[in-house]
């Protein structure tokens, strides 16, 4: 560093080896916007994956609660459900303005143990309906515009979003990349929601759906692509799952991409005791490295946990929502 500083090059200290998870770094490279870094230490990795952490570094975008890597580093607790239609979930029960300070009254007991938490929207944008629709597809697609406001609302409140596809007969690709301009901004990630997914022949609500791994993993290639395409932070990438057969082959999920943070999110209802059995098959399933989600339900939980009992679960979840 000192022969550095004396031939005139500008040094930023790094906390680490990933230039995205130190948001003094962010920074101090953003401010300064660099035609050229040259890393000193051996465990910054490859220089292509380093090129492209520095890229995204020197964008400047960080995600709510700073830096650009999701996890470790913050909880997102997060209220779960589709504007205005309170049967879907808790997002739902209220206007605009109280859904957000809603989010942040349920988001902070959890601020405990140092761990910077970020009130968060899962918001249904597509819907799985009991009639097939004019598209047969047995699913209700939100347009971009009615979803908007609420995005763009919590956004500069600080929150994160997240956008939950329900894709009843449709690809979960084809939904997806309906809502491209959202998904482009830094503070909006994207849940796949296996349930919901209806092989031919089937109906919503007659048994439970699964998405083969394959199919996720197209997802996850565009989802990747866009991220790096505008260089984004980390995006989340949220599996919903209470069955293991709701996810077809999940030791073949592609956890490789280094611009996502994948997270299973178990969806288990009832007792503790029952949620904690399903918990434990989520957890002993899931590949190595993958984050974890919990919900907790107000209706259907008996009793619901407190969220010192959520964040008793081992592994602690990542991610909390409430439905």
């Amino acid at each position: 560093t000192a022969t550095a500083t004396a031939a005139g090059a500008a040094v930023v200290p790094v906390h680490g080896d990933d230039p995205r998870a130190d948001r003094t770094a962010i920074a101090a490279l953003a401010h300064r916007d660099p035609a050229a870094v040259l890393a000193a230490g051996t465990g910054f990795g490859p220089a292509d994956r380093l090129g492209a952490r520095l890229s995204v570094a020197v964008a400047g975008r960080q995600l709510p609660g700073g830096g650009q890597v999701m996890f470790p580093g913050r909880r997102l607790v997060a209220l779960y459900g589709h504007p205005g239609t309170a049967v879907l979930g808790a997002l739902g029960a209220q206007d605009l303005s109280a859904s957000i300070a809603r989010a942040k009254h349920v988001a902070e007991p959890y601020r405990t143990g140092g761990v910077p938490v970020v009130p968060t929207f899962e918001i249904i944008a597509t819907t799985a309906q009991a009639s097939p629709g004019p598209d047969g597809r047995y699913s209700a697609v939100s347009s971009v515009a009615s979803l908007r406001p609420w995005v763009r609302a919590a956004g500069a409140a600080g929150m994160y979003v997240v956008l939950d596809l329900q894709p009843g007969r449709a690809d979960l690709l084809d939904q997806a990349k309906r809502y491209r301009s959202l998904l482009a901004l830094p503070y909006v990630g994207l849940a796949l929601d296996p349930e919901w997914k209806l092989a031919a022949g089937q109906k919503p609500l007659e048994q439970i759906g699964t998405v083969d791994a394959s199919e996720i993993n197209r997802v996850s290639d565009w989802l990747s692509g866009l991220t790096a395409t505008h260089r984004l932070p980390q995006k989340l990438l949220v599996l919903h799952q209470f069955q293991l057969s709701m996810i077809g082959h999940e030791d073949r999920l592609d956890t490789g991409h280094d611009n996502l943070s994948l997270l299973i999110h178990m969806d288990g209802q009832g007792s503790p005791s029952l949620k904690d059995e399903t918990w434990s098959g989520v957890v002993g399933a899931r590949p190595d490295g993958v984050a974890l989600g919990w919900k907790n339900f107000y209706t259907k939980d008996h009793p619901m946990l407190t969220p010192a009992q959520t964040l008793a679960q081992r592994p602690c979840p990542d991610m909390i929502s409430y439905q």
